[in-house]
């Protein structure tokens, strides 16, 4: 998404600190006021679930002025604070070149971790940026690959050991009703397997190292994946591939209130892969300032530090961020080439939503040397 979710919640409180007469901000005066104050003052007990409900506005270059809402909830399991906190996250828009969209994602640990939910749902109708395969491709004129797309990734994980979880991993990706648009200007690119449409479904395992305790806005604490997913052509999948997962984060505290924080990820894939399912570098994660999928292979390396300061020591609510990333694409594991390696950075705000669970909104703006975008989100990138 390169510019995405412009105006989010804070844009939501502007304007009822503009629209709302004054009489009725003061606390008892009325349901909008005293909603929007216990988003502002967090009125939720520390050990309740939050449930959240927001209007979005956005715009990005593909879809112009986008509207929607986001629904958040943030709970412990048998409001028990020792557990771990789980979230739940919606976000639905529509815009008026008639694209839709609705993305689920969850993190939900049980009762003493017993069991980790982890995953994320999309369904949308929106065009994509296609700038071609390879580690070196052009960023001016790309295709435009509108389709209905639906991403179904979902992990269920079970403890074995003390912050280790093992279990099932499915994947199911959909890609239909395609239109393949060429440039008006430059080379035309090759339609890329499955450019005309394609679904395939992964299944597979993974084993998650996990110490976090709040994976909206970690402090402390190590994240580690493994994970293979393979996919039967003929069973579920117009095409076989599989594929290995790495991704591995740590965060350190420094001082009171500030946080430096890494993480390295890495895709390695074999067989007929379609170009929708290619390792995917950039996005609002990591590589922020890259649009998600300007470069695209069968094989990815990528790495980020950030430092965040939470929050300021003149404000209870305002904080920021830095951030600096590497990373390059390849086909093949042993064809990773230095010269090919793409940097970003970037900084960012962030404010304080909910402060008895910790939870930041964050503004940031990433920088590559083909530009800048601006991402705003509920919780930090990673």
């Amino acid at each position: 998404m390169s510019i995405g979710r412009v105006i989010t919640l804070l844009f939501f409180l502007a304007c009822i600190a503009v629209f709302v007469p004054v009489e009725a901000q003061e606390p008892g005066k009325g349901w909008l006021w005293r909603y929007v104050n216990s988003i502002i003052n967090d009125t939720t007990a520390a050990d309740k679930a939050n449930f959240t409900v927001y209007p979005t506005f956005a715009s990005a270059p593909e879809t112009g002025i986008e509207l929607g809402a986001s629904i958040l909830k943030l709970f412990y399991a048998k409001d028990d604070t020792l557990n771990r906190l789980s979230e739940l996250q919606a976000f639905t828009f529509f815009t008026f070149k008639a694209q839709y969209g609705l993305v689920l994602e969850n993190a939900i640990y049980g009762d003493k971790d017993k069991w980790f939910f982890l995953g994320e749902t999309k369904i949308q109708q929106f065009p994509l940026s296609y700038y071609g395969i390879g580690p070196n491709t052009s960023g001016h004129n790309p295709a435009l690959v509108d389709a209905f797309q639906v991403s179904f990734r979902q992990r269920v994980l079970r403890k074995v050991k003390k912050n280790f979880f093992l279990g099932p991993e499915v994947d199911y990706q959909l890609l239909s009703g395609v239109q393949f648009e060429q440039p008006q200007e430059g080379m035309p690119h090759a339609v890329p397997r499955g450019g005309h449409g394609t679904q395939n479904l992964g299944l597979g395992m993974g084993l998650v190292y996990d110490d976090r305790h709040n994976v909206l806005n970690v402090r402390k604490g190590k994240f580690g994946e493994i994970a293979y997913l393979g996919y039967l052509k003929g069973f579920g999948s117009d095409f076989g591939f599989g594929g290995v997962n790495v991704d591995f984060r740590s965060y350190h505290p420094i001082g009171k209130s500030n946080v430096l924080a890494w993480q390295v990820k890495g895709q390695f894939l074999n067989g007929e892969v379609p170009f929708n399912q290619l390792a995917l570098l950039g996005g609002d994660r990591l590589m922020r300032g890259y649009y998600l999928g300007r470069f695209r292979d069968k094989h990815l390396i990528s790495a980020q530090v950030e430092y965040r300061i939470l929050p300021f020591a003149f404000s209870k609510r305002l904080g920021a961020a830095v951030f600096a990333s590497a990373g390059t694409v390849a086909p093949q594991f042993n064809e990773f080439q230095m010269r090919h390696m793409r940097v970003a950075g970037g900084l960012g705000l962030r404010y304080l939503l909910f402060p008895k669970k910790d939870i930041y909104i964050r503004f940031d703006v990433g920088f590559t040397k083909e530009g800048a975008n601006l991402y705003i989100f509920n919780g930090e990138a990673f």
